[in-house]
C-alpha cells in the first residue's frame, strides 16, 4: 500500500513546522521513518507545494513525483482534494493502480510503524471503506460549551450535570493515520457504515499545530529516549 504524506509550506500556527528540527531531525522525518518501518507500506509519496520540503522528505526515504499546485496548498484548501489529486495523477500519469492508500500527516511525529501496520490490518480484516486513528477524549464531550462574544455560555448539547464516571467514553481523531478506499473519497466523505477506528494511546497522539504542541512532542521523545 502506498502512503501519502501531506506537508504544505504554509502554516500559521507554527511556520515551517514540517521541517522544523525536532531533537535534531526535521519533524517530517519521524513520519517517513515510521512508514519505512511499517511492513504494509510499499512506497511513501510526499505531497507538498514546497521544493525544500520535498528535498528533505526525499533525503529521508520518500519520493516526490510532482509538486502540489498552489490552489491545493492554501489555508482553505480541502485535504480530501489533495488526496484525490495525488492518486489521480499517480494512476493517470505514472501507471499506478491505487484503490486503497494510507495518509500519514507529518504533524504526528510520535506514531509508530506498528501503529500504521495495525491500522492497515484493521482495514483489511473488515474490508473497510476507511480506518481512522482516534484517541480517547480526556473529558466527556457533554461538558463542552460554546461561548458567545459576551462571554456567556451557549449549550451544544442538552444541559445535564453528571459525574465523569456516568458518561460513556468518547473519542476524537488524532490526525495520525487515515486508511482509505479511493471509492469512498469520491463520495466526498471520510466515513461510511464500513468505517472503523484504530484507537491510539494519548502519548502517541500529539498533533503538532503550535509551539506548545511541538515542545510537548519534544519532551515525550526525550523521555522515551532516556527510558
Amino acid at each position: 500500500m502506498i502512503a501519502i504524506v501531506p506537508a504544505r509550506s504554509g502554516s500559521k500556527g507554527l511556520p515551517g513546522k514540517n521541517v522544523k528540527l525536532l531533537l535534531g531531525k526535521p519533524m517530517i522525518a519521524y513520519t517517513i521513518e515510521a512508514a519505512r518501518q511499517a511492513e504494509y507500506v510499499d512506497e511513501i509519496i510526499i505531497s507538498t507545494d514546497d521544493q525544500n520540503i520535498a528535498d528533505v522528505a526525499v533525503e529521508y526515504g520518500a519520493t516526490c513525483p510532482f509538486l502540489r499546485p498552489a490552489e491545493l496548498a492554501a489555508d482553505d484548501s480541502r485535504a480530501i482534494d489533495t488526496y484525490m489529486y495525488t492518486i489521480d495523477r499517480l494512476n493517470g500519469e505514472r501507471g499506478y493502480q491505487i484503490k486503497d492508500f494510507v495518509v500519514l500527516q507529518a504533524t504526528s511525529p510520535l506514531r509508530s510503524g506498528d501503529d500504521i501496520d495495525n491500522a492497515i490490518s484493521t482495514f483489511r480484516a473488515h474490508n473497510a471503506d476507511s480506518v481512522i486513528s482516534y484517541v480517547e477524549a480526556p473529558h466527556p464531550v457533554y461538558w463542552h460549551k460554546y461561548i458567545d462574544e459576551n462571554g456567556r455560555f451557549e449549550n451544544i448539547f442538552d444541559d445535564q450535570l453528571s459525574n465523569r464516571q456516568q458518561y460513556r467514553k468518547s473519542y476524537y481523531p488524532n490526525g495520525a493515520i487515515y486508511v482509505f478506499k479511493y471509492a469512498l473519497l469520491e463520495s466526498k466523505s471520510y466515513y461510511s457504515d464500513r468505517s472503523y477506528a484504530y484507537v491510539m494511546p494519548r502519548q502517541r497522539s500529539v498533533d503538532v499545530d503550535t509551539i506548545e504542541d511541538f515542545d510537548y512532542a519534544e519532551f515525550l521523545l526525550e523521555r522515551e529516549k532516556g527510558a
